[in-house]
C-alpha cells in the first residue's frame, strides 16, 4: 500500500492535537443533546427551523456571522491569498461592510413580514406575500439547485481539514488502507483518494447527525461556540504566523524576491528496488540540476502517468531554501518534459504584493480594477441575497437586537478577514509549493506553524476554527434545503393535513437524503473550493435579492414581476458565468449584470400585470 503524507508540515499533527479536536467535536454534540432538551414543547415547524424566533444579540450575531463565514472563509479564500498575494485584500475589502448591507437592507422588514404571516421559509414568505404557489415553488426549486452545488464545496473542505488533522495518526493509516481496499472494487471509487472518502464519510456523519437531532436551535448553539473559536483561531495564527516570519515587514521583503512557480509535466523514474505502489500527491523531487518540483498528481507506479507526471516547478533559490530538506525524495529521477508558467507574473518579481496580482490563466492578472469594483458591490448585496442569511433574519428577538449585532458583525469581520490576508501571505514564505493543493493552505499552516513552536496540541484548535467554518456553513444549507422541500412541497402540496408526528419523520428524512446526496456528489470535488462557492452565492444572491427586495418594499410588485425577476437574474448569471464571458463582462464580475436584469424583469412585468389585492397590501404596509 502506498504511503500517504501530507502536502506541506515537515512534521504530522501529533495525537494529542487529536484529542483536542476530538474535545471540540464532543462539545458541537454535547450541545445539540442539551438543544434538543432545551427546545419548547409544540410547535415542531417554528421551533426546528427557527428556533421560536426568540434569537438575542449573541446568539443571533454570532450565528450569521459563523453562516457567512464558511469554508469559503477559511479554506477558499486563504488559498487565493496563498496563489494571488496581497490583492486580495482589496478582493475582499467589501466584506467589512456585509453586516450594514445584510443586515440592515432586509433585515427589520423581513422580520415582520415573516411573523406576519408566520412564514418559515424564504420560498413561503414570497408565496404568502404575493398569494402565489408559483413563487414559492420556483423559489424552492432555485434553492435546492443552488445550495446543494453550495453544499460539495463545503463537504471538499471539511474532509481536507480531517485530512490534515489525522495523517499521521497510525489508526488513520490503518482506516486508510482498508478503505483503498474499499474503493478499488467499487466502481464510482475509482480514481478517489481513499483518506479523503474516509474522511467525507466521517464528517458527513457527523455534520448530518447533529443538525437531524437538534435542529435550528441547535445549530444557533453551536454557530455561537464555533464563531468563537473561529475567531480565537485566527487571532492565534496571526500571532504564530508573524512571530515565525520575523514579521510583517520580512515576510513582504521575502515576498517581493518571489517569482510565480510553473506547472509543467516530467517523466520520473523510480529506483529498481522501488516497492511503493504509487508516489502520492505532494511529494518533493529533485533534478539533476538541483531545481525542486513536487508532484501535482497521485502517481501510480503502473502506469502511463509516470512517463507524463503533472508536476509544480519552484522559480526562485529564496523559495527552495524554505523546503525542508527532510521532505525530498532523492531516490526518483526527473526529467521534466513540459514547463506551463503563468499567464500573468511568470518572471517579475514582487508580483504578490500589488495588484493585480499573479494568476496561472488570466493574462491580465488576477484582479483588474472593474473586478475589484464588481467584489465590493457583490459580497455586501450577495451577502443579503442568502437565503440561509435572511432564515437568520427571521429569528432575532427584536429592533435592539438587530442594531447591537449589526455592530457586533462589522467588527468580528473587520478582524477576521484582515487577519486572513496578513496570515497567508505569510505562509506562501513559511510553506512553499501548496499551489498544488491550495484549499489545503489552512490546515497545514496550522500543522506547520504550532509544531514550530513547540505545541502542537494546539493544532487541534487551530484546525477547529475553519472545521467550524465549514460545519456551520452546512448545517445552515441543510436546514434551509430541508425547510423547502418540508414546508414549502411536502406540507403544502403532498400533505396539508401532516400531523407534527408525521412532519418529524419527512423532515430527518430528507435531510439525511440530502446529505447523502451531497456527500456523494463531494466524492469528485471542484479543484478550487472559493471558485465554486462565489458561483453558487451569486447564483443565489441573483435569484433572490431583488425579489426580495421589491417584495418587502414595494406595494406595486406582482407575483409575476417577482418570479421574473428570479428567474431572469438565475439564468442571466448561469449564462454569463458558463457560456459568453467566462465570468467577466465589460470587466465586471456577472453578478453586477444578474441585479441589473432582475430589477428590470421585476419592475416592468410588474408594471405590465394586475396589481395585487388590496387586501393583500393592508396585511403587509399597512400597520394598525
Amino acid at each position: 500500500m502506498a504511503e500517504f503524507v501530507i502536502l506541506g508540515a515537515a512534521i504530522g499533527v501529533s495525537n494529542i492535537a487529536l484529542v483536542s479536536f476530538v474535545i471540540y467535536l464532543a462539545l458541537v454534540v454535547l450541545l445539540a443533546w442539551l438543544s434538543s432538551r432545551a427546545a419548547p414543547s409544540g410547535g415542531f415547524v417554528s421551533e426546528y427551523f427557527l428556533g421560536s424566533r426568540n434569537l438575542g444579540v449573541c446568539a443571533f450575531a454570532l450565528t450569521f456571522a459563523a453562516t457567512s463565514a464558511s469554508g469559503g472563509s477559511f479554506m477558499g479564500f486563504p488559498a487565493l491569498i496563498y496563489t494571488h498575494g496581497w490583492v486580495l485584500a482589496l478582493w475582499i475589502a467589501g466584506y467589512m461592510i456585509v453586516p450594514i448591507v445584510a443586515m440592515g437592507l432586509l433585515g427589520k422588514r423581513l422580520n415582520q413580514i415573516s411573523r406576519r404571516g408566520d412564514a418559515v421559509t424564504i420560498p413561503e414568505v414570497l408565496g404568502q406575500r404575493f398569494e402565489s404557489p408559483i413563487a414559492g415553488i420556483v423559489g424552492t426549486l432555485l434553492i435546492v439547485i443552488f445550495i446543494f452545488y453550495y453544499l460539495l464545496a463545503q463537504f471538499k473542505a471539511g474532509s481536507e481539514i480531517l485530512i490534515s488533522l489525522l495523517s499521521e495518526v497510525s489508526h488513520f493509516q490503518t482506516a486508510v488502507q482498508w478503505t483503498a481496499s474499499i474503493t478499488t472494487s467499487i466502481w464510482f471509487l475509482e480514481g478517489t483518494e481513499p483518506d479523503y472518502v474516509l474522511c467525507l464519510t466521517v464528517f458527513s456523519a457527523a455534520v448530518i447527525f447533529y443538525v437531524v437531532y437538534g435542529g435550528f436551535r441547535a445549530v444557533v448553539w453551536t454557530d455561537v461556540m464555533q464563531g468563537i473559536i473561529m475567531f480565537g483561531g485566527v487571532v492565534v495564527m496571526l500571532v504564530l504566523a508573524l512571530y515565525f516570519t520575523g514579521g510583517l515587514a520580512k515576510a513582504n521583503q521575502k515576498l517581493a524576491q518571489y517569482k510565480p512557480p510553473a506547472f509543467g509535466t516530467a517523466k520520473l523514474t523510480p529506483p529498481k528496488n522501488f516497492t511503493e505502489e504509487a508516489i502520492p500527491r505532494g511529494t518533493w523531487l529533485e533534478t539533476e540540476d538541483g531545481q525542486l518540483v513536487r508532484t501535482a498528481r497521485r502517481v501510480e507506479i503502473d502506469s502511463a502517468e509516470i512517463n507524463s507526471a503533472e508536476i509544480l516547478m519552484l522559480r526562485t533559490e529564496i523559495e527552495q531554501e524554505a523546503v525542508n530538506p527532510q521532505l525530498i525524495r532523492r531516490d526518483i529521477q526527473v526529467e521534466i518534459l513540459e514547463r506551463d508558467p503563468y499567464a500573468y507574473g511568470a518572471d517579475i518579481e514582487g508580483v504578490y504584493l500589488r495588484p493585480p496580482g499573479p494568476d496561472p490563466a488570466k493574462a491580465g492578472g488576477f484582479l483588474a480594477l472593474g473586478m475589484a469594483f464588481s467584489f465590493f458591490v457583490f459580497w455586501p448585496f450577495g451577502g443579503a441575497g442568502q437565503p440561509s442569511n435572511m432564515v437568520r433574519l427571521m429569528a432575532f428577538r427584536d429592533t435592539k437586537t438587530l442594531r447591537m449585532s449589526i455592530i457586533t458583525v462589522a467588527i468580528y469581520f473587520s478582524v477576521i478577514y484582515f487577519s486572513l490576508v496578513v496570515i497567508f501571505c505569510c505562509a506562501k514564505v513559511l510553506i512553499p509549493g501548496m499551489e498544488v493543493n491550495p484549499d489545503r493552505i489552512m490546515p497545514e499552516m496550522a500543522v506547520q506553524s504550532t509544531t514550530m513552536a513547540g505545541v502542537p496540541w494546539l493544532a487541534g484548535i487551530l484546525l477547529a476554527a475553519p472545521f467550524a467554518a465549514v460545519m456551520s456553513s452546512v448545517d445552515s444549507f441543510l436546514l434551509v434545503v430541508s425547510s423547502s422541500l418540508v414546508r414549502d412541497i411536502y406540507q403544502r402540496y403532498i400533505n396539508p393535513t401532516a400531523e407534527e408526528s408525521q412532519l418529524k419523520k419527512v423532515t430527518y428524512a430528507g435531510t439525511i437524503t440530502i446529505g447523502l446526496l451531497a456527500t456523494v456528489a463531494a466524492l469528485y470535488p471542484p479543484r478550487y473550493l472559493q471558485d465554486i462557492i462565489v458561483i453558487a452565492s451569486a447564483g443565489l444572491a441573483a435569484s433572490f435579492l431583488v425579489p426580495m427586495a421589491f417584495a418587502l418594499y414595494w406595494r406595486r410588485a406582482t407575483a409575476a414581476g417577482i418570479v421574473s425577476g428570479m428567474i431572469v437574474g438565475c439564468l442571466t448569471h448561469f449564462i454569463l458565468t458558463f457560456v459568453v464571458s467566462g465570468g467577466s463582462l465589460l470587466g465586471l464580475q456577472p453578478f453586477v449584470w444578474d441585479v441589473l436584469f432582475s430589477a428590470l424583469a421585476v419592475y416592468g412585468v410588474s408594471l405590465l400585470t394586475k396589481p395585487p389585492h388590496e387586501e393583500v397590501i393592508r396585511r403587509y404596509f399597512d400597520v394598525d
